[in-house]
């Protein structure tokens, strides 16, 4: 077990930057210094800071002039930067076609009215005619006995999977085969897949959906870092419809859902109908850069380690407008998180306690199109791959009501749920575990990146339980604001209660900073099979 220090001197030790109880004219002043950055980062004239977009280029260089205000050094590859080789994908849905074909005939399919195609992880197959299985959750967790996929006959075929999964199988291990599938199923000869949302687990609703569906999508160009090598497509289908992909099969769709919303078993089995598709798709090559400075640690030898704190700067920059509105700003969706992150970097240079380790600031990009550049990072980093002991993530923690409780995403898998607690209680912020895991919340930030080259990692959110007010309001933001351009400045927040978040966080990096030992997966967590 990891030595650590005791969490109550630490935090008093910091001062008031993360002491226990601020003064609540400190905690509004911090507030609103976080706040003036997002306004900054979240501003029209960033033009919702799109990847690989003259925005993003703007939006980048006022961040780099906050490290070196505060005297962070360069560890990019040229500076602070990272530059990332892409390639923007725009699929064309009006040049597109799509069609369910069955002993009935054709049914002609609206693009993107009941289905929208995927432009993210590689090239659009052009055209594509085949036939459909059904695989229940599409979970194939050979390794807690759960399978989807066993049984069926996958090759040449587009997989059809609903959401949602199976209660006794823990949130994070299902958001990792979600994740991991579209490898998989194209290792297996599969063609493409098209993923199901039931009625009842809708998070952003259809008629947005298709408001993004016109946004390019990105990927590498270098092959090697895609997941799929070969053209694979990826759908979503109007949860209205959904029922239409059941025909001829004798399955009730309303039935199926019913059982996924109660995380009950769900069948597989082979469909009765075809998808007939035609994806036309425009490429151009861009670059972006992720942005990396550092906090050299204190100590001459734990210096060589470093403490990742990570938070993507991209947006989904100018799409479909909404109410007139097509610049998608990304306040708290993630100018929030870059904003904590000068802040907590602020509190460090002040603490009277010295992070031991090294502190890398990075900041990323293509959050929005799939994690890429986290993942770019992570599996090329700026340092040696081996000196980075964890990641501590910011995305899209919600100043939309008090802060009350803390969940890091990630802290029941390794021992940096041990700090976090630690923190918690001297904080009076206890830990909340996550209200819905089949959000996917665990694969969704820049964390996974990390912890997918075996580096512990967590992911910070404002604590709350489900069935209670502030599950509404979230809710409610998700339905509304969340990827639209109503993501902005103008929408009310509480600036103070990021302030006791970034506390918290700041307090975190130091204990896991100061430890005497690295970092460790806990003995049962299923991520400890990364470590290389």
């Amino acid at each position: 077990m990891r030595k650590l220090f005791s969490a109550l001197p630490l935090v008093a030790m910091m001062g008031a930057a993360a002491s226990a109880a601020p003064a609540e004219d400190d905690l509004a002043a911090r507030g609103a210094t976080w706040w003036r950055h997002v306004q900054i980062l979240a501003a029209d004239d960033m033009q919702g800071r799109g990847t690989g977009t003259p925005g993003y280029d703007k939006a980048a260089d006022y961040v780099i002039g906050q490290f070196q205000a505060l005297g962070l050094k360069p560890a990019g590859v040229e500076g602070y930067k990272q530059p990332i080789a892409f390639v923007e994908q725009t699929v064309l849905s009006g040049e597109s076609r799509a069609s369910l074909v069955g002993a009935r005939g054709e049914t002609a399919l609206a693009v993107p009215g009941d289905i929208i195609f995927s432009g993210s992880g590689g090239p659009v197959p052009g055209a594509i005619d085949a036939p459909m299985v059904f695989a229940g959750y599409g979970l194939h967790l050979p390794e807690v006995g759960h399978d989807d996929f066993a049984g069926l006959d996958l090759k040449g075929k587009i997989v059809v999977v609903v959401s949602g999964g199976p209660a006794e199988i823990s949130g994070a291990l299902k958001s990792h085969a979600r994740s991991e599938r579209g490898h998989w199923l194209a290792a297996q000869g599969a063609l493409g897949m098209i993923s199901l949302v039931t009625p009842g687990q809708v998070e952003i609703p259809w008629d947005r959906r298709k408001a993004l569906a016109s946004a390019p999508a990105v990927y590498y160009e270098d092959v090697a870092m895609r997941d799929t090598q070969t053209p694979f497509l990826n759908a979503q289908f109007d949860p209205a419809r959904s029922a239409d992909l059941f025909a001829g099969s004798g399955q009730d769709f309303a039935a199926i859902a019913a059982a996924a919303d109660a995380s009950k078993p769900v069948a597989s089995f082979p469909l009765a109908l075809r998808l007939k598709a035609a994806v036309a798709a425009r490429r151009v090559a861009l670059s972006s850069p992720n942005l990396v400075a550092v906090m050299p640690g204190s100590d001459p030898k734990l210096a060589k380690d470093y403490v990742v704190l990570s938070a993507h700067l991209d947006g989904y920059g100018v799409g479909t407008p909404i109410k007139g509105d097509a610049i998608y700003n990304g306040a708290l969706d993630n100018a929030s998180g870059v904003a904590s992150l000068i802040e907590i970097a602020k509190a460090l240079k002040a603490s009277k306690v010295k992070p031991k380790r090294s502190i890398l600031f990075t900041i990323v990009t293509g959050e929005e199109k799939g994690l890429l550049g986290s993942r770019y990072f992570a599996r090329r980093p700026t340092v040696p791959s081996k000196s980075i002991v964890a990641d501590l993530n910011f995305d899209m923690a919600l100043p939309i009501f008090k802060l009350t409780s803390v969940t890091p995403v990630g802290y029941d898998q390794s021992s940096l749920g041990q700090d976090a607690a630690a923190v918690s209680e001297a904080m009076g912020l206890p830990i909340t575990p996550d209200p819905f895991p089949d959000r996917n919340v665990f694969i969704r930030s820049d964390q996974y990146a990390f912890i997918r080259e075996g580096i512990p990692a967590l992911f910070f959110k404002y604590g709350f339980k489900a069935g209670t007010p502030e599950a509404t309001v979230e809710k409610a933001w998700r339905a509304n604001i969340y990827h639209s351009p109503f993501d902005d400045a103008n929408q009310p927040v509480m600036p103070a209660e990021t302030a006791k978040l970034n506390d918290y966080v700041t307090a975190v990096t130091l204990r896991v900073a100061n430890a005497d030992t690295r970092p460790s997966w806990n003995s049962d967590s299923f991520f400890k099979r990364f470590v290389k």
